[in-house]
This record gives C-alpha cells, sequence and structure tokens, in this order.
C-alpha cells in the first residue's frame, strides 16, 4: 500500500476551507423575478415603501374625514334644494300633492311641514353646511398632504398653524378645481361629440356611437389623469420629481376606472337583499373611500420609489462610547491573605502548645 508522504501545504487546505465558507448563497426564485422583471421589483419596493409609511393608518383617517364631509354637504344639498323650491312654487306644490298622495293622513302633513320648515330655514343650514363643510375640508386636505409627504419621504415640519390652514385651503380649492376641469373635460368633450355626430348626419349610427363611446373612455382617463397628477405632484408639502409624477398619474388613472367597476358590481351585489338595501349603500361608500385612498397612498409611493427619486437613508450614527471608571472596594483580605493568616495562626497555635507543655515538665 503506498502511502504518500508528501508535506501538505496548510494554507492550501485553510484556503479551500475558507472558499467553502465564503461560498455566496444562491438567491431566492422570487429575488431572481425581481432581477428579471424590472417593473415588479418597483411594484415591490413601491409596496415596502407604502408598509413602512404606515399607508394603512393615514388611509384610514383620510376615509373618516371624508365620510365627516358628507353631512355638511348633504346640508348644503338641501339647502340648494329649498331655494330652489322656494322659488319655483308650481314644482313645491307637485312634490306636496305627491306627497299626500303616496302618505295620506297625518304622516303626509307632518312631511309637508318638514319640507316647509327646511325651506323657510334653507339659509340658515346652508351657512352651517358651509361652515361645517370648511372644517371637515380643511381637515380631510390636512390628512392627505400629511400622508403623500408620508410616501414621499419628506421630513416632518412644524409650520405655523395659521400658515399652514392657509395652504390647506388652497390646496383643497386646487383640487376642487381640477375636479371641475376634470369633469368639464368628459362633458364638454362627449357632449360636443354628439352635437358633431348629429350635424354631420351620424347621430344614429353604432360605429360612429361606439367611437363616440371610446373617446369617452379616453376622456375619462384624461380627467382622471389630471387629478391624480395634481394630487401626486402639488399637494405634498414640498416639492417633487414632476417626471415620476406623470407616470404614476397614467398608473393611477387606469385603476381608478377598474376600481369604479369593481365598486359599481360590489354595490349592485350588496343591494339585492334587504340588509344590504339598507345598508350596503353606506358600507359601499366607505369601503370605496377606503380603497381609493390606499390606492392614491399606494400610487404615489410607486412615483416616491422610482430610480430617480430613491437616495439612501442615512444610516443612524452610533452614539459616543462611555468609558467608566471602575473602582471595587472590597471590604475583606483576598484569598492568599486569608490562607496565611489561617497558616500563621495555627503555626503560631502550635508553638504555644509547645512551649506550654515544657514548661509543666
Amino acid at each position: 500500500m503506498a502511502v504518500d508522504d508528501r508535506p501538505t501545504d496548510p494554507r492550501a487546505a485553510d484556503k479551500a476551507v475558507v472558499d467553502d465558507d465564503d461560498t455566496p448563497d444562491q438567491p431566492s426564485k422570487f429575488e431572481q423575478l425581481r432581477e428579471k422583471y424590472p417593473w415588479l421589483d418597483h411594484v415591490v419596493r413601491a409596496g415596502a415603501r407604502y408598509t413602512d409609511r404606515h399607508g394603512d393608518h393615514y388611509a384610514a383617517a383620510i376615509t373618516y374625514f371624508s365620510v365627516l364631509a358628507l353631512v355638511p354637504l348633504l346640508m348644503i344639498a338641501f339647502a340648494a334644494a329649498g331655494f330652489a323650491l322656494r322659488a319655483q312654487p308650481e314644482l313645491l306644490d307637485q312634490l306636496r300633492v305627491g306627497i299626500t298622495t303616496a302618505v295620506p293622513g297625518a304622516l303626509g302633513e307632518t312631511l309637508n311641514d318638514i319640507i316647509q320648515k327646511s325651506i323657510d330655514q334653507a339659509g340658515a343650514v346652508g351657512v352651517l353646511g358651509l361652515i361645517g363643510a370648511l372644517y371637515s375640508g380643511i381637515g380631510w386636505m390636512s390628512n392627505l398632504r400629511e400622508a403623500l409627504s408620508e410616501q414621499w419621504a419628506q421630513p416632518p415640519e412644524a409650520p405655523n398653524v395659521v400658515k399652514k390652514l392657509l395652504f390647506d385651503l388652497l390646496a383643497l380649492l386646487g383640487l376642487g378645481l381640477a375636479l371641475v376641469v376634470s369633469f368639464a373635460v368628459t362633458a364638454v368633450g362627449t357632449g360636443l361629440g354628439r352635437f358633431l355626430l348629429d350635424l354631420v348626419g351620424l347621430g344614429d349610427q353604432r360605429w360612429a356611437l361606439f367611437l363616440l363611446g371610446v373617446a369617452g373612455v379616453v376622456l375619462g382617463l384624461v380627467a382622471n389623469w389630471l387629478v391624480f397628477l395634481w394630487v401626486i405632484a402639488r399637494l405634498p408639502r414640498q416639492p417633487v420629481a414632476i417626471g415620476s409624477a406623470l407616470r404614476a398619474a397614467v398608473l393611477g388613472a387606469v385603476g381608478f376606472e377598474v376600481l369604479k367597476q369593481i365598486m359599481t358590481i360590489y354595490l349592485r351585489t350588496v343591494t339585492n337583499s334587504p340588509a344590504g338595501a339598507a345598508f350596503g349603500s353606506i358600507i359601499g361608500l366607505l369601503i370605496f373611500v377606503f380603497f381609493i385612498s390606499r390606492f392614491i397612498l399606494f400610487v404615489t409611493a410607486w412615483a416616491a420609489t422610482s430610480k430617480e427619486n430613491e437616495q439612501e437613508e442615512p444610516a443612524d450614527v452610533p452614539a459616543p462610547a462611555i468609558i467608566w471608571s471602575e473602582v471595587v472596594v472590597k471590604s475583606g483580605p483576598t484569598p492568599a491573605a486569608a490562607v496565611g493568616l489561617v497558616g500563621a495562626g495555627v503555626l503560631t497555635g502550635l508553638l504555644g502548645l509547645r512551649a506550654l507543655s515544657g514548661k509543666r515538665r
């Protein structure tokens, strides 16, 4: 049996062990997919930003103030209806006759009295509604701006209260103007298209109506894009990059249309039952506002995590080291000293006994 007695190099063995230990772990399947598909990596990073920046909590706050704003808005609507009925006595008489016919007896008279009182107090109801809408609207806008700024990872500031209220009010008016413009683009575009079709004699052609419907959908997407662009790029408390906001607004416009269709199917399904007919619309409104709020914040996080906007967060600086001088004070002797003392005591005792025994002799 041949034995290899050649000297081995211990450094080679150490190198082999080090190579085995330093072998990097293989990336998981999901990590490979993220490297292969940049859009998937972007979605994952946006989801992480949304979660880390408390997106659900802010969405819940926005939903609360949205529902709170419905009460003063309804008061304004009732006041407007009261002014309209006061200006048209014929319509008011038709409403009273219809109530008396549908609900005869004392209940019909009670409903007519309530309507009359609402008309008489339309001014007071409208003023209270405007004040409530202003308060809840500013609160809603303040929470929305804070949520958007958080998704952009903007450092929190403590501005002057009056200045903050003024800017939030201006932002609320700007968003209202953006909504009006978006609705006007959709309405005017669709109405103008129908007028042009009738003008050229194509108002009864199916293909022309189909193309008009497609144009209406496109105009609706453009209107949604304008609103989302305003929300993502102009509502945060600090300026943001407009390029990523343009792309994120496209995602928001398409996703908003999809959410509207889903909620339409949901409400149609829920309201079929008696309980759903009573409470389905309220629950549906809450769910719709909550999901829209979450979607807006996620789209903002998607814009904030674009490559041109990503910035490495500064690492936390460790606290300075504190060196304490430790002084240990012991009340007793050390173990070696204790052994020496015991030995000296035993030796002294033995000597004493020996001397005592010698004297007795």
